[in-house]
This record gives C-alpha cells, structure tokens and sequence, in this order.
C-alpha cells in the first residue's frame, strides 16, 4: 500500500466518513463496479478514486482503469470510443496479454506503475514497473528484464509498493510456487526499493507462509498498511477460482498479518480469514480477495473483487466484480464493513 495521498474530503458523502456502529450479523455485499474488473487497486488522487485492474482479456488492453468521485458510482476510463489503457506498449521483456494486478504510488513529481506480466525468457509470470507523469498514464518502460523475478521459485506475481514512516519504499510480492510446472509453496516477500522506485535494493526479505487450512496451497496479494505504529500485511488465500456448481461458492478469502516492522517478522492472525464467502439477504458473495487498502481523510476503505453471482449464489458471468467497502479498526483488529452500494435485488 503506498503513503496516503493528502486528499479533501469534500467531494465524498458525509455519510461515508462516519463510524460503524457495529457489524451487522450478516453482512451484505453488492458490486461497486459490473463486469470483469479483477485485482483491483484504488488511488486516491485529485478529487477523484482511479481504480486500476487486470487485463479483462488476453487480446485486448493491458491495464483497464476505473473512475469515481463518491466511490459508490464507477464508470470505466474511456478514450473516445475504446477502453483507456494505462499502460499500451509493453516493456520489451513482457509478453502481452499476461497482464496482473497493476498498482501506482506516487513517486517525486511523478507516478510508478507495479505490474505483473509474462517474461518472454523465462515464460514465467514476473513484476515490473514503469513510469508516468499522469497518474492515467500512459506508463512507459524500456527494461530489458523484470524488476523482480523468483525463477527458482516459481516466479513472482502481485506487487504491492509501501511508503514507510522514515520516507523508505518497500515492494511486497509473492512468490509464484503454485505454478502448475512448479508446485513449491507461497509465500510474502518484502525488498527495499531505490529513491526513484524502479529497482530493487538488497536482498528479499521472507514474511509469511502457507500455512494453514483456509489458506489452501496459496498465499497472495500483499498489501501493507500502518496505523496506530502498528503494521498490518493484508494477503488473500486459496484458489480463487469458482469451479460452479461443483463448488457452492469459490474459497478464495482475504487475511491478515501483524508484523513488526515493514520488513517482518509477521505472524498470521488467529482470526482468519477475516471476509470469505457467505450468503447473505438480498446478496452472494463468492470468492472475495485481491484486497486493496486506501484512506480518504481520517475513514479507511477496503476495494476487492467478488465473482459474478446472483442472490442464491449462481455464477451469472465468468468475471469477478469490483467491490468498494468501510474498513474499521476494533480493538487494534481490521473489521471490514458491508458495501457501499446498496445490495440489487434480482435474480437470474
């Protein structure tokens, strides 16, 4: 998660900034965002929440974006009549149509781009990044390899940069072990960025496994974030796919860490998972995961993608949706509250 951006609150409902009062017995969920807008990263920037995503599909745009000025009503970026691509050409070590998981900080006068995509050489997916004045880029890089890539490991996969206290930026990552050709364990790493955010520095740093039962065989999606002096990693778990109807609802879930410094040592809460897949009045929530953490003035917002599901929790599409939700703080414990947009009754 990068440093909180100085935002006004102004352009955001009142409504929104104020408490939870307490988390209802069952929680209800509905999209943010229809249409397949996985892996999602919401920056505050400007007056308005650009949300950044996967690929929708593999002939098409490399980085889809997001707008929002209310985060309750989205629309997709266009340029004219086609989609906007924050990132159209490629760095020349990345093969198109493999591109994960984008997330932006802000870097001196300009933005950096973390992404995940296919290396032409090792054919493994690797993380790079890339640079822009505008924070809808475009985003440009002339690397002749990745940024970072575990070839031993699997590769790596879902970046996420963080500004600590002390001006230091940290780039969380995992390992992609659950590669089919690879089958090793997950696992979270930390490594120390470069001023300019567009190399590595030192050795990588190990701060979570694999290990326990809601986790499955994957560990994924880091996202730090600070409060309170404390440091909390945020990280997704099991597959998230939905093999419908032989899985009721997908496993995929999202978890959380304490760690003592940005760096680790981290140790996974008891707790978890701490938002998975329900039934709830009026919604289905299947597969919830890929977190990311953002701030608006003093109130805290979780983003996540959910499968397509209608209210008795069929797949309606295969595509996961953007979901926008509160993000409490209870007794030093994240509580996540129910969607900002109301639930939509319907059925399919």
């Amino acid at each position: 998660m990068t440093l909180r951006l100085t935002t006004t609150v102004a352009f955001l409902p009142l409504a929104l900034l104020h408490p939870i009062a307490a988390r209802p017995a069952a929680p209800t969920y509905s999209p943010a965002l229809r249409g397949d807008f996985p892996d999602p990263y919401v920056l505050p920037v400007g007056g308005r929440y650009l949300a950044y995503a996967t690929n929708p599909d593999r002939g098409g745009i490399n980085v889809q974006m997001a707008v929002s000025r209310d985060l309750v009503n989205w629309q997709r970026l266009r340029d004219g009549s086609k989609p906007h691509d924050a990132m159209p050409t490629l760095p020349p070590w990345a093969q198109r149509g493999f591109t994960w998981a984008p997330e932006v900080t802000r870097v001196g006068d300009g933005y950096v781009l973390y992404f995940t995509a296919r290396d032409r050489k090792s054919h493994l997916q690797c993380i790079g990044a890339a640079k822009a004045s505008d924070p809808t880029g475009p985003f440009v890089s002339d690397a002749a390899a990745p940024l970072v890539c575990q070839t031993e490991l699997g590769g790596s996969i879902d970046p996420d940069p963080f500004r600590d206290a002390d001006g230091s930026v940290i780039l969380y990552f995992k390992n992609d072990g659950n590669n089919a050709d690879f089958r090793k364990a997950t696992h979270i790493f930390a490594q120390r960025l470069s001023p300019d955010g567009l190399s590595v520095v030192g050795e990588p740093a190990f701060l979570l496994a694999n290990d326990a039962a809601w986790e499955g065989a994957v560990i994924e999606a880091p996202t730090m974030v600070s409060r309170g002096g404390r440091y909390y990693l945020f990280f997704s778990g099991n597959d998230y796919g939905w093999t419908a109807p032989r899985q009721p609802v997908s496993p995929y879930a999202i978890g959380y860490a304490l760690c003592r410094s940005a760096v680790g040592p981290c140790v996974a809460a008891p707790e978890n998972p701490i938002l998975s897949s329900r039934n709830s009045p009026g919604a289905c929530l299947s597969g919830p995961g890929h977190q990311s953490v953002f701030s608006v003035g003093p109130k805290d917002f979780i983003a996540f993608h959910a499968w397509s599901a209608s209210p008795s929790c069929h797949l309606l599409d295969p595509y996961r949706n953007l979901y926008v939700a509160p993000l409490d703080w209870v007794n030093g414990r994240p509580v996540i509250g129910t969607s900002l947009r109301a639930p939509a009754m319907f059925s399919r």
